[in-house]
């Protein structure tokens, strides 16, 4: 698995166009030491940040601008998120190794590897065909590999592989879904971004078949979770 030993295997085996040097790595320590001077304070996902290369998730024109604590634009009308908001959701799901969790809008495939390097068995679906397509073929060649990835209805979740320990929307829904709820375990967290034009991040706790606890944890802003109304 290439994420015990990131920086030798990118430096030494892949593409040019896929390399992974030590200014990189350089540039991510100083990321992770940003992220936690803002409040991460997750171990395990500080170092997540510290081993994924994220200039390899965006097009090659953002690379020097990569490690910024910026969201950039990755094509399909859709953005990579800013560090500090996939460290922070990261952080809510309280991860542990070997943790199955169910991520809604893939994307640039970068909060995908987060989650994988932090430990989690990962299910992820993409709403865009564009960068499904992309992010499938991304991954792989980084050593990256999710348990399922899927082009669909994020809203529907994936019922056939539920429940999950967590799940986390990468996307502003106007509401939280009810069949991402009802594929929680019973102490699942759900991370979900929740609003129209700007979103509170907001924490879903499952307590029992019925019952959830519900924390919000401030503004922040999202591309729209797209449904499939067909």
């Amino acid at each position: 698995m290439i994420i015990g030993n990131l920086f030798s295997i990118f430096t030494n085996k892949l593409k040019p166009k896929l390399k992974d040097t030590s200014k990189h790595q350089g540039l991510r320590n100083l990321l992770a030491k940003q992220l936690e001077a803002k409040g991460i304070t997750d171990k395990n996902v500080l170092s997540a940040i510290g081993k994924i290369p994220r200039h390899l998730f965006l097009n090659s024109s953002f690379e020097d601008y990569a490690y910024q604590d910026k969201a950039f634009p990755i094509g399909a009308g859709q953005t990579i998120s800013q560090p500090y908001t996939v460290a922070f959701q990261s952080q809510l799901l309280e991860i542990k190794k070997g943790h199955k969790i169910l991520e809604i809008g893939t994307g640039s495939g970068y909060q995908t590897a987060v989650l994988f390097a932090m430990g989690a068995i990962v299910y992820s679906i993409e709403r865009q065909n564009e960068l499904f397509k992309q992010t499938s073929t991304l991954l792989p060649k980084l050593g990256i590999r999710p348990k399922h990835l899927s082009f669909g209805d994020g809203y529907k979740g994936l019922p056939n592989h539920a429940p999950f320990d967590s799940i986390i929307v990468t996307a502003g829904a106007p509401i939280i879904p009810k069949p991402l709820m009802a594929q929680l375990k019973i102490g699942g967290r759900l991370v979900i971004p929740v609003g129209a034009e700007n979103q509170i991040m907001t924490l879903l706790i499952r307590k029992n078949e019925t019952q959830f606890e519900k924390h919000e944890f401030g503004d922040f802003k999202f591309v729209p979770l797209l449904e499939d109304k067909n």
